[in-house]
């Protein structure tokens, strides 16, 4: 694997990445409620959700899951329930600008982090993108288990610069904005997952 490669690789990580998914939202959101400090354990379970899914196609789960209908439904539902769970959280949430004792207990930052990490590993999808994508990247005739390392830290590293960037605008955003706009941002954002969760409902395993 040569540099440009590892470029190449980058600029289309960086492209799907940026593209808001459940864990951007999750971060945007988390910056907008908590500030900037509180939303980097969220970050960082959507960090190790990356290097769990990369090592899972490297293992071959990615394969599994394309090959059987049976595990692929299991992964979709879980997934598109905690999405759609999730989604409904924010819709019902108050858009408070301020944290609160009992809301810090609650929203903790062992919870804010199985948050970002849970809707990654239960998202099937991931699964399949990565099944798809990385060996485009792998030079078969060099060992393998090297090159899945470096594209998960490339990979990883953008990943996590991508999430500090929502978090910092949501964080930002909070300070200009009164209750009603904290509210309104949670009511997108909820609704945005509900319609991944959607989304993701109605996916379909690729017909082999």
């Amino acid at each position: 694997m040569n540099e440009v490669t590892l470029l190449a690789f980058a600029a289309v990580a960086l492209i799907g990445i940026a593209t808001p998914g459940p864990t951007v939202l999750l971060a945007l959101t988390n910056g907008s409620r908590y500030g900037l400090k509180r939303a980097l354990p969220g970050m960082v379970g959507a960090v190790l959700s990356d290097f769990v899914l990369i090592g899972a196609v490297a293992l071959g789960l990615g394969a599994l899951l394309a090959a059987s209908e049976f595990w692929f439904s299991v992964v979709k539902w879980l997934g598109a329930g905690y999405l759609a769970f999730l989604g409904i959280m924010m819709l019902r949430s108050k858009g408070s600008l301020e944290v609160s004792e009992a809301v810090a207990g609650a929203s903790s930052s062992v919870a804010i982090f199985l948050k970002s990490f849970l809707v990654a590993v239960t998202n099937p999808k991931g699964y399949l993108f990565f099944s798809a994508f990385l060996p485009q990247f792998i030079t078969p005739d060099l060992p393998q288990a090297p090159q899945y390392v470096m594209l998960a830290l490339v990979f990883a590293a953008i990943d996590f610069m991508v999430m500090f960037a929502y978090a910092l605008l949501g964080s930002r955003a909070m300070h200009l904005l009164k209750r009603r706009g904290a509210l309104w941002l949670d009511r997108i954002c909820g609704g945005a997952l509900l319609a991944l969760a959607g989304s993701l409902a109605f996916y379909r395993r690729a017909a082999n």
